[in-house]
């Protein structure tokens, strides 16, 4: 352990409660709550934080499962990627599951929790295009009361956590509808993504929903290439599409994430990119609709 993980552990709560770990947090402001640490480590350990104290996490059992609420699945934080990657998961939330078991080495999977990936927000985390994909909210509990706001605002910092609060729960609906996720990365095997995308085809709302991840600080929704593929749909047959189709998804995804700037070349990596980003959206939309 290093030195600045050692300052760190002498000041550590463990509590066993939501009510006990907001509590913590709102008696000590300066505290920072962790969970699996697989993100909030690499940092202490490298001098970038030193945080007075730590809320661990990793006790609290009512978020470590999850429940059916109203229609939804209500996940808790502190659910790591090896528990969702499960096949009892999977077959609840497939996209999902699928970014699990791709969210790095067994190391990583076993520690890494779901709502650690959503607080770091690093662009490359795997779970952020698909909660933005099935249009998720997160649960977050605090000193006065708990409140809910969709995952987009507080990705964006649209509605950031205030003093106190703590991520809780991420409440998923339930669609029962055709959902992908691919990645791209630089290397062999599970790790960081050059880009990933997300894809719901569902037909109760007759929508096809995309999330692309890695390409920028947040996941990107490319609103009109959703609407327009739609439009192609047949929702009442067979909900096929030609692959000259599914090519012109993925182009107008592509485009719209990494779109061209005037009287300016995309320099190689970003044409590179942007042919991984169609690459994934085109596969994506094909294998949901398959």
């Amino acid at each position: 352990m290093s030195t600045y993980a050692q300052q760190t552990a002498e000041n550590v709560t463990l509590p066993t409660s939501l009510d006990e770990a907001v509590a913590a947090l709102a008696a000590m402001p300066s505290a920072v709550p962790v969970a699996g640490g697989t993100d909030l480590m690499v940092s202490v350990n490298a001098g970038l934080l030193r945080p007075a104290a730590l809320v661990g996490l990793g006790r609290i059992a009512e978020i470590r499962g999850w429940q059916y609420a109203d229609g939804a699945a209500l996940l808790g934080a502190g659910l790591t990627h090896a528990r969702m990657g499960r096949p009892d998961f999977a077959a609840l939330i497939p996209a999902l599951a699928a970014a699990a078991r791709s969210a790095g080495p067994p190391q990583i999977r076993n520690a890494g929790t779901l709502g650690g990936n959503i607080v770091s927000a690093a662009p490359t985390g795997d779970a952020l295009p698909v909660l933005a994909a099935l249009e998720a909210s997160v649960i977050l509990a605090g000193p006065e009361a708990d409140r809910e706001i969709p995952v987009s605002h507080l990705l964006t910092g649209m509605d950031p956590l205030r003093p106190g609060e703590l991520l809780a729960f991420v409440r998923i609906p339930l669609l029962h509808a055709p959902q992908t996720f691919l990645k791209a990365t630089g290397r062999t095997g599970p790790g960081r993504a050059v880009a990933s995308v997300a894809l719901v085809v569902d037909p109760a709302r007759r929508q096809v929903r995309c999330a692309v991840g890695a390409v920028a600080q947040v996941p990107l929704r490319p609103l009109e290439a959703e609407q327009w593929v739609a439009g192609l749909i047949d929702w009442d047959g067979e909900r096929t599409l030609a692959p000259e189709a599914c090519t012109a998804f993925g182009e107008y995804v592509a485009a719209a994430c990494i779109p061209d700037q005037p009287g300016v070349e995309l320099p190689p990596a970003a044409v590179q990119l942007r042919r991984t980003v169609a690459a994934l959206s085109r596969r994506a939309l094909g294998r949901a609709l398959a």
